[in-house]
C-alpha cells in the first residue's frame, strides 16, 4: 500500500508518515508540503531562540529563521536526519547553531528566498509572546527550545481543535474549552461549569461533557502533531509520555 493516497485537487496528505520523512519524498509537492509543515511547526521556537538564546537583533533574526528554512530545502537538510542518533528537535537545534555561526563568519546573510516562496511568519506575534513569557537565559539550550517547542506546538493544537469544533457545528464546545482551560487561569476569576451553562442556556452536566470531549480532541491532536514532528516511534513515545505524562497506545 502507498504511503499516501490522492486527496481531492491532487494534493497529498502527510497523515500516515511523519513530516520529517515525507521531506525526503520522491514526489516534490509532498516534498514542499512537508517543508512549509515543518516550517509552520517549528519557526516559533527557532525565532524565539535566536532572539533570546543567541542575543540577535530582531531584524537579523527574521533574516535568519527564513534564510535557515530555505537553506533547509534547498539543501536537504532535514533528508540527512538520523533518529538514531539524536532527537529530531536536537538535530534541529544543532543545525540551527551550524547555520547562525556560519552566516556570521561570512559576515552576511543569506538572501531572502533565495529562489525559493518565502512562507509569511508572524515574527510581530512572537515577539509578543517573547516579552509576555519573558526572555531568561537561565534555561539550557536544549531545554529552552524544547520549552518552545511544547509552546509552538500546543498553540497549534488548539487551533486546530477550533477548526474542528467549527467544522463540526460545535462551537459551543470550543467557547467553553476557550472560555474555563485557556482563559480561566489567568482569568480574575474563573468561571463555574454552572455560569458557563447559564451562558450558553445548556444543562451544567453538558458543560461536564463538552469540556471533557475538548480535553479529549485536543490530547488526539497534540499526539498526532507530535507524531508528524518526531523521526521515530520510540522518540515519539517518549515526548508523548515527557509532554503528556502518557504512553500513547
Amino acid at each position: 500500500m502507498p504511503d499516501h493516497q490522492p486527496e481531492p485537487g491532487g494534493r497529498f496528505p502527510l497523515t500516515r508518515r511523519s513530516m520529517i520523512a515525507a521531506s525526503g519524498d520522491a514526489d516534490p509537492e509532498v516534498r514542499q508540503r512537508a517543508w512549509e509543515a515543518l516550517v509552520t511547526s517549528y519557526w516559533r521556537p527557532v525565532y524565539k531562540y535566536l532572539r533570546v538564546q543567541w542575543r540577535v537583533e530582531r531584524e537579523e533574526a527574521e533574516d535568519l529563521t527564513q534564510g535557515f528554512f530555505v537553506q533547509a530545502l534547498e539543501k536537504g537538510m532535514f533528508e540527512r536526519y538520523d533518529p538514531a542518533r539524536a532527537r529530531f528537535r536536537t538535530f534541529l537545534r544543532t543545525c540551527l547553531d551550524s547555520h547562525v555561526t556560519n552566516e556570521r563568519k561570512a559576515a552576511r546573510r543569506l538572501k531572502r528566498g533565495g529562489g525559493q516562496a518565502v512562507m509569511s511568519l508572524d515574527f510581530g506575534g512572537a515577539e509578543e509572546e517573547i516579552a509576555r513569557h519573558g526572555a531568561s537565559q537561565e534555561l539550557g539550550l536544549e531545554e529552552y527550545f524544547h520549552r518552545e517547542l511544547v509552546r509552538a506546538l500546543f498553540g497549534l493544537a488548539v487551533e486546530e481543535l477550533r477548526r474542528r469544533c467549527e467544522d463540526s457545528g460545535k462551537p459551543v464546545r470550543f467557547a467553553l474549552f476557550d472560555r474555563y482551560d485557556l482563559q480561566g487561569p489567568d482569568a480574575p476569576e474563573r468561571p463555574t461549569y454552572a455560569e458557563l451553562a447559564a451562558e450558553h442556556g445548556i444543562p451544567a452536566t453538558q458543560v461536564t461533557n463538552e469540556l471533557a470531549a475538548a480535553r479529549r480532541e485536543l490530547r488526539k491532536i497534540v499526539l498526532e502533531k507530535l507524531r508528524d514532528l518526531t523521526g521515530s516511534e520510540g522518540e515519539f513515545r517518549s515526548e508523548a509520555r515527557h509532554i503528556l505524562g502518557v504512553d500513547p497506545g
